[in-house]
């Protein structure tokens, strides 16, 4: 592959729903620009950019690929991403190193929430944008629609270049709005032809709209255009670019990806309409002047880069997928790791299509590519050189709140199991690996269930192990409500000296629930010798690990040592110590004991026309809402407090009202009472736990 400088690069991204045809179309472009002779199927497993074996086993997209399309003198970096909403990591992985997007709509099915979701991240990062509706060639795809539906939405931004001429159901041909003419298709050759009667209307409505935007560029435009002065097609299509950077329009055009029908238009559109890197800014820090670095994209400044994705495959290898920021990159480059405090030689450089590493002498500033075989390297570290220390700020990545309990059947595989997920988790940055020791359990962390069934299948098929996924433990407490006064002697003879330890003790509530006990002492006239005080509250500090009722950890709890005995020769530490352990069971289970749940702070950010079914179902889930405000975008944000384990699953519900509108997130806020019903079925599911207890 050729060497592109700043000027000829094209970095956009792929968005758009789940089956939009994202894959589909980036194989249309691969064909096109002869990186491929024949064009891959989804169904059939063999695409350029969905190469994994579990995104040829689902035919979805599971993570971001890059696939570089020469065209016209130009180098096109596509990045193609997951549409499915559990792998979002991957999108913002994606968009962090484009300069522009490309929002995929379905003719067939329109507009979608991954749509509305496309189009909100790219407000969020300020990403020029163009609209191409797919599968134009289905029976009931409708551009119209796709058009009516983008404007009551986005309003007259929405600007068509190219609308369909169909006929019979049949698409055969498209209008180019701005030039006005005519195309049909015969075969494989693209000949002109009139505007047909039918579409004349269309055509007179998209070009008014395309009017508009561009006689807003400029008071000049404006007074020719009141003044009834035409633009020359020059002068259109240098207005349209304007507006299209800053974002005043955004143009839809549409084809169809499997017939290869109006992939040559757009590749032409992204080159005329898009913005190269050097049109965009990029600031570091450079660590050795404490100044401010503006890269901008400039090759002539010192260099720098910023991985944007790790990619660690059984199969291919390490790769460290870059953009460079500033300067150009070359083979045999000592480059240095802020992050990691490392220096490391750039063996070999390669620009990735799909799997397949092809190896470029350099990478100029604004080109993406990747680096093989960068042991330390993560992905957000910046690598610039010794002499100018360069770092970029990390890009924003979702925080996932979906968590799965997972254990290993096979023992022998626990440390296999932990370094494939270490590698995992370098791929994907959504995904947490979190050991709950209080719980004695490992959880996994991702988007949603569908992220974590993936996981669990991709270490069984890479790595050869297996891990059972289920619902995680609850983090109970336990605690008293009321007062309770008891004695026991702990009596032992065997033999040469016994063991003997006489507690009288009360327990109450403490009021403080964050401390697990308090403990005080008011024996009086030397009944226990103070010696054994401390071993009388070692005994409580070792009861409130696990507690009486169902073996969870004890809050709250105040013991007061007022009486007892003891023998002169045979009393210990460990008799007194054994008098507390068992006077504290007897005296726990008699003072109303009651478990504690942990209750978290809940926000979900939804459509307004969505907030009554939500509020429905956090009532069912026992939840208690707070109260409502308006968030960005016309959303509500609808705060609650609700039990943890009422919120297994609740991304795979919230999905399910919302059409997957809804985004939420929760912190823990404090730990309540829970029902008697609750703690009844609890303390039944751990009662063999409660016995081994007894019996230590």
């Amino acid at each position: 592959m050729n060497v592109y400088t700043t000027d000829k690069i094209r970095n956009v991204v792929l968005l758009g729903h789940s089956g939009a045809g994202k894959t589909s179309l980036v194989e249309s472009m691969a064909y096109l620009a002869g990186v491929t002779s024949r064009m891959g199927k989804v169904e059939d497993g063999n695409t350029i950019s969905d190469f994994g074996k579990e995104e040829q086993k689902r035919q979805i997209s599971i993570s971001t690929s890059v696939v570089p399309i020469e065209w016209n003198g130009m180098k096109i970096n596509v990045l193609d991403t997951p549409g499915y909403f559990d792998f979002i990591g991957e999108v913002e992985e994606a968009i962090s190193a484009a300069d522009a997007a490309i929002i995929l709509v379905s003719g067939k099915a329109g507009v979608e929430a991954g749509t509305e979701r496309a189009w909100e991240l790219c407000e969020k990062y300020k990403l020029p944008r163009m609209i191409y509706v797919t599968g134009m060639d289905a029976d009931n795809a409708s551009f119209k629609n796709v058009v009516e539906t983008l404007t009551m939405m986005y309003g007259k931004k929405i600007a068509p270049f190219h609308f369909p001429i169909r006929e019979n159901e049949k698409f055969v041909g498209y209008i180019n709005v701005i030039s006005e003419n005519a195309n049909r298709w015969q075969g494989k050759e693209v000949v002109d032809c009139e505007v047909p009667d039918y579409s004349k209307e269309n055509l007179t409505l998209y070009k008014d709209t395309l009017m508009e935007a561009v006689a807003e560029t400029s008071e000049e435009f404006m007074d020719r255009y009141f003044s009834g002065d035409t633009f020359s097609e020059n002068e259109i299509r240098s207005a349209l670019r304007m507006n299209i950077l800053d974002g005043t329009i955004v143009p839809i055009t549409m084809g169809s990806n499997t017939l290869c029908q109006g992939t040559y238009a757009l590749l032409d559109d992204i080159v005329k309409y898009l913005p190269s890197p050097e049109n965009k800014e990029i600031a570091g820090f450079n660590m050795k002047t404490n100044e401010v670095f503006l890269a901008n994209y400039d090759f002539s400044k010192a260099k720098s880069a910023y991985v944007f994705k790790t990619i660690v495959d059984p199969f291919i290898g390490k790769y460290s997928l870059i953009k460079v920021c500033s300067g150009v990159f070359k083979s045999d480059d000592v480059i240095y790791n802020k992050d990691k405090d490392i220096e490391e030689k750039v063996s070999k450089l390669y620009v990735l299509q799909g799997s397949k590493p092809i190896e470029v002498p350099e990478l100029h500033a604004g080109d993406i590519g990747a680096i093989a075989k960068l042991t330390a390297a993560r992905t957000g570290n910046t690598l610039s050189t010794k002499a100018n220390i360069i770092e970029y700020g990390k890009f924003e990545i979702s925080k996932p709140y979906t968590a799965m309990r997972y254990k290993v059947p096979n023992k022998s595989n626990i440390d296999k199991v932990a370094q494939a997920l270490q590698k995992l988790t370098h791929e994907d940055q959504t995904l947490k690996v979190v050991n709950d020791a209080e719980n004695r359990q490992t959880l996994l962390y991702g988007i949603g269930e569908q992220q974590l069934e993936i996981i669990q299948s991709r270490l069984l098929s890479e790595y050869k192990c297996e891990i059972e996924l289920s619902k995680p433990k609850i983090a109970f407490r336990e605690t008293i409500k009321k007062k309770a006064d008891v004695e026991y002697r702990y009596k032992k003879q065997s033999g040469g000296h016994g063991q003997y330890g006489h507690v009288k003790m009360r327990f109450e509530p403490s009021g403080d629930n964050e401390t697990p006990y308090v403990f005080e002492q008011e024996v009086v006239g030397g009944a226990i010798p103070k010696n054994f005080f401390p071993a009388v509250e070692k005994g409580l500090q070792e009861s409130v690990v696990k507690g009486p009722l169902a073996a969870y950890p004890v809050v709250g709890v105040k013991g007061v040592l007022y009486d007892g005995s003891c023998h002169s020769v045979d009393s210990s530490e460990m008799a007194f110590k054994m008098a507390t352990i068992q006077a504290f069971k007897k005296g726990f289970m008699e003072a109303n004991p009651i478990l504690l749940e942990p209750i978290m702070s809940l926000k979900v950010t939804v459509p307004e026309q969505y907030t009554g079914d939500i509020m429905g179902d956090l009532n069912k889930r026992r939840g208690r809402v707070l109260g409502m405000s308006p968030a960005a975008k016309g959303k509500q944000m609808i705060e609650a407090d609700i039990p943890m384990m009422e919120l297994t699953g609740y991304c795979t519900v919230l999905r399910s009202i919302t059409g997957g509108r809804g985004d939420y997130s929760y912190e823990f806020a404090r730990y309540e009472q829970a029902p008697s019903d609750i703690q009844e079925a609890e303390v039944a599911a751990r009662a063999s736990k409660v016995a081994e207890n007894n019996e230590e």
